[in-house]
């Protein structure tokens, strides 16, 4: 027979496996984007390389997999995965502003972002929010 306190400790909130998920998939682009662009011209812009239709480069990529490995380490808590909905929010509404201003401008586009990127931060933020947001445990 399980005690309370055992229940308790294995109990996974909404918001964790929900940044599990979404860490594994940041990990898995990561990884699988390294096999489009390979580790050249880590800042290329224009690169005509896509994952899943989005512009990729080597440096997008580490982003990517830094990203995943983050929601990974984080989700182990209710705490860290709403943590880690936080930083999504945060940091993809600001990609997707940069976005706006990278996408048609060579000069500053050094994740070689093209609209379906943009698209995709906006809606990644989103997930992020709805990841932060989530109830925690119920008592």
């Amino acid at each position: 027979m399980q005690t309370r306190s055992a229940d308790h400790r294995t109990a996974r909130t909404p918001s964790q496996y929900l940044a599990l998920i979404v860490g594994l998939a940041f990990t898995v682009a990561g990884i699988a984007g390294f096999f489009v662009t390979g580790f050249e011209d880590f800042f290329a812009r224009d690169t005509n390389q896509f994952l899943l239709g989005l512009e990729i480069n080597p440096a997008h990529n580490v982003v990517h997999l830094a990203l995943g490995l983050l929601g990974l380490i984080l989700a182990v808590s209710a705490a860290g995965a709403r943590t880690y909905g936080a930083l999504l929010f945060v940091g993809y509404a600001a990609a997707f502003v940069y976005g706006l201003f990278a996408v048609d401008n060579r000069d500053i586009n050094f994740l070689s972002l093209n609209t379906a990127d943009n698209w995709f931060h906006l809606a990644s933020a989103l997930v992020g929010l709805v990841i932060a947001v989530l109830p925690g445990r119920r008592r």
